[in-house]
């Protein structure tokens, strides 16, 4: 009996402690993935989903002319952020062995080894099939135009292997968002939204030549290309100045194009300040002040754009 009873006991006690390791192993399994992907949104700073975001918002309302259904709204902010989280880790896989070479971007994570290739590998297959669901929640168009929109912002980050125009690429890749977004609103491309998608190409190809003057010395050393490494800091900084300027042209084309009022009159006044501004902070022969120019101004040119295209379609309504 009292055998019988001490098994008893040793069982109920094996079965607490396996329960209890079973939980901890339940605890401590996720810790690392959630690690490996806090540290992935870092190295595709996912905040700066911002530049593009806005203006695909706009492009939904000016489809909507107004405010799109809120099934509308959520799976085209599901769709943006899934898209651009594939083509940044992508973006960084392809270029590891880059990104290793070169002085300002060897600490980054995948060179730095903080994080595997197969890891960011997954990431992007997930969040390009986030993406097609996303897509595909939206209407038929929008899925059967998602691998289209894959190939284009994968592929970008091979361009500046063989052309120095890689930057009207990432324009056009960001230049989509707007297009794509009235697409999934309306089931149907406008050739309106298209001056929208041009302006946006060229603001992006505009501050990713200022970006790029960074790496003008290592660019030329390793053999890529890009307009500062072809043509110099100097002259790439007016071709910069060239783009927004044909940028804000086509943003006053879209007054007439959508029948908009005074407060998108005043939100491209407020864009073309923002860029004044923007380029008065980078000079031939100091960049020091080139990440300000390039992550804070160009997130408040998206988003102040989009408020005032979003207030001016509301009032008139």
């Amino acid at each position: 009996m009292r055998s019988t009873a001490k098994a008893r006991a040793i069982r109920r006690t094996s079965r607490r402690q396996s329960g209890t390791g079973n939980c901890l192993l339940l605890y401590n399994l996720p810790v690392p993935v959630l690690r490996n992907l806090r540290v992935t949104l870092e190295m595709i700073k996912w905040e700066h989903s911002v530049f593009a975001l806005p203006f695909a918002l706009c492009g939904a309302m000016l489809a909507a002319s107004g405010l799109p259904t809120a099934h509308q709204l959520l799976w085209i902010v599901v769709a943006m952020l899934a898209a651009r989280s594939a083509a940044m880790a992508f973006n960084r896989l392809a270029d590891a062995a880059i990104d290793a070479a070169n002085p300002r971007t060897r600490t980054r994570a995948l060179p730095a080894g903080h994080l595997s290739p197969a890891f960011v590998t997954t990431f992007v297959i997930v969040s390009c099939a986030i993406f097609i669901l996303a897509a595909a929640q939206l209407n038929r168009l929008t899925l059967w135009l998602s691998p289209v929109a894959l190939a284009v912002l994968l592929l970008y980050s091979y361009t500046k292997r063989f052309t120095r125009w890689s930057h009207l690429v990432l324009g056009f890749a960001l230049g989509m968002a707007p297009a794509a977004a009235w697409i999934a609103v309306r089931g149907s491309l406008d050739p309106r939204i298209l001056i929208l998608t041009a302006a946006v190409t060229f603001w992006v190809a505009g501050f990713d030549i200022l970006y790029a003057c960074q790496d003008f010395d290592f660019d030329r050393s390793a053999g890529l290309h890009s307009i500062p490494r072809h043509i110099g800091i100097s002259r790439s900084l007016w071709i910069a100045r060239l783009f927004h300027a044909i940028m804000l042209l086509l943003l006053i084309a879209l007054l007439p194009a959508f029948n908009l009022g005074k407060l998108a009159i005043a939100g491209i006044v407020a864009v073309m300040l923002l860029l004044l501004y923007e380029h008065s902070l980078v000079k031939p022969d100091n960049l020091s002040r080139l990440n300000a120019a390039f992550f804070t101004m160009n997130g408040v040119i998206s988003v102040v754009f989009a408020l005032f295209v979003a207030a001016d379609l509301l009032l008139r309504k």
